[in-house]
C-alpha cells in the first residue's frame, strides 16, 4: 500500500544547484517492463540473497530505497517490503513511479506490497518498535564510482547527482544488524570491499555485483 511521505529527517540537496529534480525512473517505462516480462525467479541471485523460497516471503526493509527496483522486483514475488528514502527529489520520483505503476491493472497487486516513507534509515531503524522489526534488511548503499568503470547509465547518473555518496554505511550498517530479525544484505560491486571488517555469512555473486548476506 502506498503510504503519504513522511517528511520527517532528510537529508538535503548535496550543493552545486537547486533546479527541480528530473524524472529518473518509471516502472512503466518500456525497458523495464521488458525486465519485468523476461521473469524474476526464485533462482536470481538477489531473492536467493533474500531468503525467498515458494512458501517462504520475508519481510524486508529496504534502509536505501534509491530508484526503487531492487524493492519492486522483490514485491513481484510476493514479499511485503518497505522502502525508505532520505533524499527529498529521489523520494518524490519514486513516490510518482509508484502512483503511475499502481494505475496499471497488472502492476497494481505488486504496488499493493510496497510503502514508501521518506525519512533518515539510520534514525527510523533506531527508534523501530520490536512488533514492526523485518526478517531482513535489504542496503544498497551510493558509493563513488571506480576509475575503472565504464560510465555509468543515465538514470544512475541523475542519482548520484541529487544523492551524492552515502558517507555514514557504518552507522547504517550497525543499525540494521541491530534490528533485522533474520539478516542484512548488502549489495556491492563484485570487486568492492565489504561494507564492514565483519565476514558475511555467504556471499552470491554474479558477473558484476555481488550480495553480502549477515545473518543475524
Amino acid at each position: 500500500m502506498l503510504k503519504k511521505i513522511d517528511v520527517g529527517a532528510v537529508r538535503e540537496r548535496p550543493a552545486g544547484g537547486s533546479r527541480p529534480a528530473p524524472t529518473i525512473f518509471n516502472f512503466t517505462s518500456s525497458k523495464f517492463a521488458h525486465r519485468h516480462r523476461q521473469g524474476f525467479s526464485l533462482r536470481d541471485p538477489l531473492a536467493r540473497a533474500i531468503g525467498v523460497k515458494k512458501d517462504h516471503f520475508p519481510s524486508i526493509i529496504d534502509a536505501t530505497a534509491g530508484l526503487g527496483r531492487d524493492a519492486f522486483l522483490l514485491a513481484s514475488l510476493g514479499c511485503s517490503i518497505t522502502l525508505l528514502e532520505r533524499v527529498p527529489q529521489v523520494a518524490a520520483n519514486l513516490q510518482q513511479a509508484l502512483l503511475e505503476a499502481q494505475q496499471e491493472p497488472h502492476l497494481a497487486p505488486i504496488i499493493a506490497r510496497m510503502q514508501l516513507i521518506q525519512t533518515d534509515s539510520i534514525a527510523y531503524l533506531q527508534h523501530l518498535p520490536t512488533e514492526q522489526k523485518p526478517d531482513v534488511i535489504y542496503l544498497d548503499p551510493m558509493y563513488p564510482p571506480s576509475r575503472k568503470t565504464a560510465l555509468v547509465k543515465q538514470e544512475m547518473q541523475s542519482l548520484r547527482e541529487l544523492v551524492g555518496f552515502d558517507n555514514d554505511t557504518t552507522e547504517l550498517f550497525q543499525a540494521a544488524m541491530q534490528q533485522a530479525k533474520k539478516r542484512v544484505v548488502v549489495k556491492r560491486h563484485r570487486h568492492s570491499p565489504t561494507i564492514t571488517e565483519l565476514k558475511p555469512s555467504h556471499v552470491i555473486e554474479t558477473k558484476v555485483i555481488r550480495f553480502d548476506v549477515y545473518i543475524v
